[in-house]
């Protein structure tokens, strides 16, 4: 099977060349890499020996089969076919191939969102209408709410710091950390996203903080523990530790942004929030905490938290409004209006979105699909117990071993 990997590993990187999205991070041998393109091959897309050397693994890797394997092995052999699976799907949209949006998160994913009521989330708003104080329509008072929870620039780093160092202490009471596992912080602007993991390799990534937008009380804890941990370092350190250097298993040198994997590691990225700061410990740790840090009132922290609670409920907002986008059922006005209207989002977030949707298109589920896939797994099994124990060793399983969405589905 190392065979079919090593062949793996090299199609993915050429295929990247043509897509500089698709590989999330490499830190593989660098005779794997291939030549840099010319300018003749840039401008010609090897559409047919992509698809031909993929069939030819894929084939290779059926006719493998071993009685003597283990439950990981087992594990490791569907989630390459999956991954051979997502990288067909892949040189095809590069080829110009048309998916729907629910088509190509299936090929790609191993996942289909549910149908969301945007009229529901209407009724989630009008919840919202009711609590917020002032006068105005409703997005100015949620505006000008959140202009009293905005962190001043100048302390945004010290907050960061703080919520990095406790999701890290929280997360070592039940997982051990791979042994000099380290990250960096660099602040950015103009990108698509509010913050990314750029995995380096040997425990170490670079997380980058989007600051386009102001930054409000209650994101660095759940930018940390997402990128950070138990998030996406603690994922990719954990993976290259057990499966890449103990088991010698390479395919997890290589992370392609657009498959399977994407679910599992954006999934347990999400719910890893709620699991390393339940929500009351986390209300209490931003009051604290990180209000005195960022110096801000906390006078209206209680209504903005309850504002918090009422949006949970559109959580699907940004799956259909990307799906109708995309799908061209919507036009791009009619989305940045969904977005404002039934998100509360300003207008400039709303346009940030759909940035998102053009250059990364169904990956949107990845996100809250991807935790109801993670919690329904670890709750249906930890028998949704009040200790943590049982949900954190379930996770460790799910964050250090090969996995797919439908493996996980009943």
């Amino acid at each position: 099977m190392n065979d079919i990997v090593e062949s793996y590993i090299k199609l993915a990187l050429r295929t990247g060349q043509y897509d500089p999205d698709y590989i999330d991070s490499y830190h593989g041998p660098e005779e794997f890499r291939p030549a840099a393109l010319s300018s003749v091959e840039e401008k010609t897309f090897p559409f047919e020996e992509l698809v031909g050397q993929v069939q030819d693994l894929a084939r290779r890797l059926s006719e493998i089969t071993s009685r003597d394997w283990d439950r990981v092995e087992k594990l490791r052999h569907v989630s390459m076919t999956k991954q051979l699976e997502s990288l067909m799907t892949e040189i095809k949209l590069i080829f110009g191939a048309q998916m729907s949006f629910d088509e190509e998160s299936q090929a790609l994913y191993d996942v289909v969102a549910p149908a969301y009521d945007v009229e529901q989330f209407g009724e989630m708003i009008n919840n919202l209408d009711k609590i917020l104080p002032g006068s105005g329509d409703i997005l100015t008072r949620f505006n000008k709410l959140k202009e009293h929870v905005s962190i001043p620039t100048n302390r945004l780093e010290k907050v960061f710091d703080r919520v990095f160092d406790e999701c890290r202490r929280r997360t070592q009471r039940y997982i051990s950390l791979p042994e000099g596992e380290n990250f960096t912080i660099e602040y950015v602007k103009d990108a698509p996203w509010a913050a990314y993991n750029w995995y380096k390799g040997n425990g170490f990534s670079l997380i980058q903080i989007n600051t386009d937008f102001p930054t409000r009380i209650h994101e660095p804890l759940h930018l940390a523990a997402h990128e950070g941990y138990p998030g996406h370092h603690l994922f990719h350190s954990l993976l290259e530790k057990n499966l890449g250097r103990e088991r010698g298993w390479m395919e997890f040198c290589i992370a392609p942004l657009f498959c399977p994997a994407a679910i599992i590691a954006e999934g347990t990225a999400e719910y890893g929030v709620d699991l390393v700061f339940p929500k009351d410990e986390r209300i209490e740790f931003e009051l604290s905490q990180l209000f005195p840090i960022a110096g801000l009132d906390a006078r209206l922290a209680e209504v903005f938290y309850q504002a918090l609670e009422c949006l949970k409920g559109i959580r699907g907002l940004g799956i259909e409004v990307s799906r109708g986008y995309l799908d061209e059922k919507i036009d791009r006005e009619q989305a940045i209006e969904m977005l404002v209207r039934y998100g509360l989002r300003t207008r400039e977030r709303a346009e940030q979105n759909l940035k998102f949707a053009d250059r990364y298109g169904s990956y949107v589920v990845t996100y809250s699909l991807g935790k109801d896939l993670i919690r329904e797994y670890i709750e249906t099994r930890s028998g949704r117990e009040e200790s943590p124990g049982r949900k954190w060793e379930l996770f460790y399983e799910l964050i250090s071993t090969p996995q797919v969405p439908s493996g996980l589905r009943p």
